[in-house]
């Protein structure tokens, strides 16, 4: 089977990301997925919220919806629903996805429905030219927190194992291959794929920088049971080293799959030859 070039996926809309930003690598790495299983773009669909990695889709020559800050998950669950068919990929960062956008995580891995999130996270608010967001550093001194930053960090590789998300991963831009295999997991993953990508800021997050981030990061043990959802807690809490790869991933019904046994139980239900939606109606009366 020929497989379209990495290439062809791409837009001619050029990105307007800054120089050396980590989400031209992620877009690199997601067009590379998407070749490798000979993904349709007409049959997909980009989501993504607002923010400077929300931009994402106008890249490629997928569908794209570009929604409101931090409602990317309910509408591309929504798409699924509407349309299972179809490959539903959402993009965003950390203050769409874990600020505004927060309590959405929280059910979207409840519904567990069959698509992919992923989350370029920066530590930094870089569209609105640099505020602290729930992930920052907290000696990131911005302006808004010129003094101190009264907030703690989350973690959102923890917060994922504590929701049961069925397929985390955590990977770093400047390693392409290592994102592009986490990407092509969770688009084949049966269910919520939450890929957790550290994509440093060049502009706006001294603390949070490639050469930072290189000296602390470390492929999860060979022999990590990514069953195990106790396991995967006790590495993600670990900051020293930063750990990087698949978490944790378990098999279990998808939204889609619960929602069509419910329609087969209510259709089961129904006798078509005297079916009414007067019937239907009374029942609110």
């Amino acid at each position: 089977m020929q497989h379209l070039a990495p290439k062809s996926y791409r837009s001619d809309v050029k990105p307007t990301w800054c120089e050396d930003c980590g989400d031209y690598k992620v877009l690199d790495a997601i067009t590379e997925a998407f070749s490798e299983l000979n993904i349709k773009a007409h049959d997909t669909v980009m989501v993504a919220g607002v923010g400077c990695s929300s931009r994402l889709p106008f890249y490629t020559k997928t569908y794209g919806f570009h929604t409101i800050h931090g409602r990317a998950l309910p509408i591309a669950t929504g798409i699924k629903v509407a349309n299972p068919e179809r490959t539903v990929i959402t993009v965003g960062g950390d203050g769409d996805g874990f600020s505004i956008g927060g309590n959405h995580f929280i059910h979207t891995s409840r519904k567990n429905p069959n698509i992919t999130y992923i989350v370029m996270d920066n530590e930094v608010y870089g569209l609105t030219k640099g505020q602290n967001s729930p992930t920052s550093h907290e000696d990131l001194l911005t302006k808004i927190n010129p003094y101190e930053v009264i907030e703690d960090r989350i973690n959102p590789v923890l917060m994922a194992l504590s929701f049961n998300t069925s397929y985390i991963a955590r990977g770093y831009s400047d390693n392409l291959d290592q994102v592009r295999e986490l990407i092509i997991g969770g688009i084949k993953h049966e269910g919520f794929s939450f890929i957790h990508i550290l994509s440093p800021c060049t502009q706006y997050n001294t603390k949070f920088t490639n050469e930072t981030i290189a000296q602390r990061l470390k492929p999860l043990p060979a022999d990590h049971d990514k069953t195990d959802r106790i396991a995967g807690m006790k590495l993600a809490m670990t900051q020293e080293p930063l750990y990087t790869g698949l978490f944790y991933q378990i098999n279990k019904p998808t939204l889609e799959q619960k929602l069509n046994h419910i329609r087969s139980v209510a259709l089961s239900n129904v006798q078509k030859d005297d079916y009414s939606i007067k019937d239907v109606i009374k029942q609110f009366q």
